[in-house]
């Protein structure tokens, strides 16, 4: 198993919601008469060509799966796939953002076409708003075997996909608190730690909605799993404040793993993925999961409406959840495994580097840490339009 490269960067996976883009897309579509968007469980499945077609399509994110040392186009772990298969796979880095690329499959699902592809990741909070519209087929478990036996419990569940028939992690991570303990000079806790007058004007949040309420609700003392909007609304108002004060710098996408590292700023909100390699740079930079709680969330895989491919990419998915795939694909990626049981086989590896990923809380969180992480309750499609107006207002103040 190849160590995993340090000086490997990755785009942030959970791409911020920009403006109303999604539903703006599902109103205009039904204005111009398109017939409800939902899609019955009976009528999402297509002609399976499976078996007489040894291939699928799957279209992920940039530089989020492993691969060659010597040969960046070659993926170890797809290889291994078709070798023991035969099924090949037309790998495809084209997902940036998932309001993007809601849009950009949007009206082929909602006219009940196919969208060219048997296999997505998207961000949980976009895979719910598949589910809901039923553009995700139920997967077939018995097909599935590693995926039954090892998914890890805390992501078995989630409320938009009960049992997690419509969309299986591929990686998952936490939201924390990143912060310069050296620069600080004192340790960070608790969100209420971020307000302190020693860090006016050097914290920064995340400008997504969903990257952003879970987190800050925590610090209140919040249950995110069952958030009220009146929940949302009373921690608005904190941040506003916060902003009228000139204390939180801005709000940013991707780009505040770079404030971090020059030192324009102390402390912010931060994805565990991130901080792994944020420290393999800076010994100095810390993440914490704050003592109210995390977030603990998870990236997608999903198989749309008539996917002509089904059946192979159940079989893929099912692949990554064998223990010595998942151990091969964290060691690379260093996000949240979603298998526990690769812990076992990263502690084996002969390599020091890689059998200390087996021991990092960030990849393979310990029971201390998963006691203090949630899965928030996501925000409905009723809720979103008056909620993400009123964040975005704040993001643009």
């Amino acid at each position: 198993m190849p160590a995993p490269d340090p000086s490997r960067r990755r785009v942030t996976r959970r791409a911020a919601l920009r403006g109303l883009g999604a539903a703006g897309l599902l109103s205009a579509l039904a204005g111009c008469g398109v017939p409800s968007a939902y899609v019955p469980e009976d009528r999402r499945a297509g002609a399976d060509r499976s078996t007489r077609e040894r291939s699928l399509s799957f279209a992920n994110w940039p530089m989020y799966i492993d691969t060659d040392a010597e040969d960046g186009e070659r993926r170890p772990t797809l290889e291994a796939f078709t070798d023991r298969t035969g099924i090949g796979v037309r790998y495809t880095e084209e997902i940036n953002d998932n309001d993007e690329f809601f849009g950009k499959v949007g009206p082929a699902l909602m006219n009940r076409q196919e969208t060219g592809h048997d296999l997505v990741v998207v961000s949980d909070w976009m895979a719910a708003r598949f589910v809901r519209l039923g553009w995700a087929q139920a997967m077939d478990r018995a097909r599935q075997p590693n995926v039954a036996e090892h998914l890890d419990p805390q992501l078995r569940s989630p409320a938009f996909d009960a049992g997690r028939l419509h969309a299986v992690p591929w990686q998952s991570g936490i939201t924390g608190i990143a912060y310069n303990r050296r620069a600080l000079g004192r340790e960070i806790r608790s969100v209420r730690d971020l307000w302190h007058p020693d860090l006016a004007g050097r914290v920064t949040l995340f400008s997504g909605l969903d990257e952003s309420f879970a987190l800050l609700m925590q610090g209140n003392g919040v249950d995110v799993t069952r958030w009220t909007e009146a929940d949302f609304h009373r921690m608005c108002d904190q941040v506003e404040e916060l902003v009228r004060r000139r204390h939180i710098r801005r709000f940013t996408g991707n780009d505040y793993t770079s404030d971090l590292g020059k030192g324009d700023v102390l402390a912010c909100q931060a994805y565990s993925g991130d901080a792994v390699q944020l420290q393999a740079d800076n010994p100095d930079i810390a993440f914490v999961v704050p003592e109210e709680g995390g977030e603990l969330w998870a990236e997608s895989l999903l198989v749309p409406n008539l996917a002509r491919h089904k059946a192979n990419a159940e079989a893929l998915i099912d692949h990554y959840y064998a223990p010595e795939v998942a151990a091969e694909l964290a060691a690379a990626v260093a996000y949240v495994c979603p298998v526990p049981a690769a812990r076992e086989v990263l502690a084996a590896s002969p390599d020091r580097e890689t059998a200390e990923l087996a021991e990092n809380p960030l990849v393979f969180p310990d029971d201390a840490m998963r006691g203090r992480l949630a899965v928030a309750r996501d925000v409905t499609a009723a809720e979103r339009r008056t909620l993400a107006g009123r964040w975005n207002a704040l993001v643009g103040m």
